[in-house]
């Protein structure tokens, strides 16, 4: 491959024109050896990043073989290579600077809204496993396989042996403990209807 590579003076400037309108493959290479070192310095004074440079450069010589027209006439070749690298590097640096502007506006979001509410659920949520594990032994095992493994009256009757009756019972007054212990308590943690708040509604009804 090296062997067939020619210098760039070998080619007038219309026969470079030619060769890249016609997809010349030696042309093209003869033009990427001969301008690749500057065009990679000049990427590299905005990027500061090498390989970011060289993909930059790269992707220039692609999009001049995908869209050979864009070079008007022969003498504007080196214009337009070096005015595509910086453009491509100016448009890669404002990428950048919006994704961390994107990723900051994350992070202070996640710091002071969703950690908030996060902290505010999870802290409902073990007020209310606290006080369930303070109810009566039977009366908690009844509720959790009520309310955590949504079991009707029935099935929790047949899986302990008791009346659906006795279950009954059970789930009314563990509902009324966890009210009268709970919900006042609760109003300490939140003053509008979150997620845990909701979740912890839906339990107690």
């Amino acid at each position: 491959m090296k062997g067939r590579e020619r210098s760039i003076d070998q080619y007038t400037a219309e026969q470079l024109l030619a060769g890249i309108k016609n997809a010349d493959h030696d042309v093209f290479t003869t033009l990427y050896s001969h301008y690749f070192q500057g065009l990679l310095l000049a990427s590299l004074k905005y990027v500061k990043d090498a390989a970011v440079a060289e993909e930059v450069v790269q992707d220039v010589f692609l999009k001049l073989w995908e869209s050979p027209a864009a070079i008007a006439e022969a003498r504007a070749l080196k214009a337009y290579l070096y005015r595509a690298v910086i453009n491509q590097s100016i448009n890669h640096i404002n990428r950048q600077k919006n994704i961390a502007q994107h990723h900051l506006r994350m992070a202070e979001e996640i710091s002071e809204t969703y950690i908030e509410t996060l902290v505010e659920d999870h802290a409902l949520k073990e007020l209310l496993y606290q006080e369930i594990e303070r109810l009566p032994e039977q009366c908690r095992k009844v509720f959790k396989m009520s309310r955590f493994e949504n079991l009707k009256y029935r099935e929790i009757a047949e899986q302990l042996g008791v009346a659906e009756k006795t279950v009954e019972n059970h789930i009314v007054y563990a509902l009324k403990l966890l009210r009268t212990n709970l919900l006042h308590k609760a109003t300490d943690y939140t003053d509008g209807p979150t997620g845990a708040r909701l979740w912890l509604f839906a339990l107690l009804v």
